[in-house]
């Protein structure tokens, strides 16, 4: 919990007087990634069960720190029903019954841990891997742009338990600060992979903050809809994507952190953000909002020790995919070692409409293989003349993890810097 092995921050970024993940004091003491967060989950042990957590929870319920709780197949939260977790709380995912826990429509979960108390959500193997146990399933009664709304979560559970999307933008499914889970994702035959944690049909007054999802087998973080704000949010080594949007999501994030491998993805590519509105055309209303996303003081990286081969031998894709009919703002970001940075949907026609919905303003492009990209299409000059404009502010530079970022860290206080020095470039490519 305490140390991080390898470069993996960035605390300061000062070019044109724009700060990167340092607006909230990120540094030294005031690292918000101290204490509650663990970088070496497999060497953690976390006990032995003495709880058993299975079936249907129709009557509020509360989870005490003193026990150590098995989950059991997919745990439904049913009946408008609490469920109450205490700080410092564990609760393992059993990997032979594809554990998982759903929040259904109506009910509400409170994971409310401390800095120095974090709940954990891990697996019960000995040798604990990417995709042990399923993950959590919050569903909510906010709006999707899917017709009708309503929908249901298609992971091979029982569909009578599995609906969200409603009219209530304002619907609130709970807490989940200081929370980590470890380990997430079992594959479901047919049907793909869990997600660490989908939120779909999530509303306003949900609080999201200080979550940590690592070794995902699925997406890190899944949303489907809602409108919500995420914030101080950390993916460690996911196989697929960290941070998913469709379906009508309207958000912000902030504050949040991405550690890519290049040697864990899927077969069907894995994104630090991947934003869009829909699967299939036919499936959603265009009279409704699409999807868009306000995203501010994010740290992309592909941690690699040595990202211009990997680049080099296909290992490490886009960044960022931005798919038709969404908006994307984005700014005062760090995205470093990827093949390119951003890639955008050739069925995104390049017009001054279309880029007035997709903005990289104040962004740190570093170690790159290309900056900004048409999918399919290498000749990407009027993005970059576009997106190079001083207006925006954004910098380029070609440094690689080892000579950009400043490992600082102590077992007590990790503190990670940005080389002052590698940031002092003009803005020309």
């Amino acid at each position: 919990m305490k140390t991080i092995t390898q470069i993996v921050w960035i605390l300061f970024f000062g070019v044109f007087s724009v700060n990167a993940q340092q607006e909230k004091g990120i540094t030294g003491l005031n690292n918000w990634l101290n204490n509650w967060t663990e970088f070496k989950p497999n060497k953690v042990d976390y006990g032995q069960a003495n709880q058993i957590l299975a079936g249907n929870i129709s009557v509020n319920t509360k989870l005490f720190k003193k026990n150590v709780y098995i989950l059991q197949g997919s745990v439904f939260i049913t009946n408008n029903a609490t469920l109450t977790i205490e700080p410092g709380t564990v609760i393992i995912g059993d990997y032979e019954s594809s554990a998982s826990l759903v929040i259904t429509k109506g009910a509400t979960i409170i994971a409310e841990g401390l800095e120095t108390d974090p709940i954990v959500f891990t697996s019960n193997r000995s040798s604990r891997k990417a995709g042990d146990w399923g993950g959590i399933v919050i569903l909510g009664d906010a709006p999707t742009n899917k017709f009708g709304n309503a929908s249901s979560v298609n992971f091979d559970l029982d569909t009578s338990l599995t609906s969200y999307g409603g009219s209530n933008v304002s619907s609130n499914s709970g807490i989940l600060k200081f929370v980590r889970i470890e380990f997430a994702g079992k594959k479901i035959k047919g049907l793909g992979n869990f997600n660490a944690l989908l939120l779909a049909g999530v509303g306003n007054k949900t609080v999201l903050e200080n979550i940590m999802i690592s070794y995902a087998a699925g997406d890190s973080f899944e949303i489907y809809g809602g409108e919500l704000t995420l914030n101080k949010l950390v993916s460690f080594k996911s196989s697929s994507d960290d941070f998913k949007f469709n379906f009508g999501t309207q958000c912000r994030i902030d504050n949040s952190l991405a550690i890519r491998s290049s040697y864990l993805t899927s077969n069907l590519g894995s994104r630090c953000i991947d934003v869009a509105s829909y699967d299939k055309k036919e499936e959603v209303d265009f009279t409704k909002k699409q999807t868009s996303v306000i995203a501010t003081n994010l740290t992309l990286i592909n941690n690699s020790e040595n990202i211009n081969a990997d680049i080099e031998s296909g290992l490490v894709k886009e960044a960022v995919y931005v798919s038709q009919n969404t908006s994307l703002d984005i700014k005062k970001t760090v995205i470093s070692g990827f093949n390119p940075a951003v890639l955008l949907d050739n069925k995104i026609e390049i017009n001054g409409e279309n880029l007035k919905k997709i903005k990289f303003e104040q962004m740190y492009f570093n170690f790159c293989k290309g900056n900004i990209f048409t999918e399919h299409n290498l000749d990407n000059e009027d993005l970059e003349n576009w997106y190079g404009n001083s207006a925006f502010s954004n910098v380029y530079s070609q440094s690689d993890n080892k000579e950009t970022f400043i490992d600082l860290f102590n077992d007590k206080k990790p503190d990670f810097r940005l080389r002052i020095a590698k940031i002092t470039a003009s803005n020309d490519h």
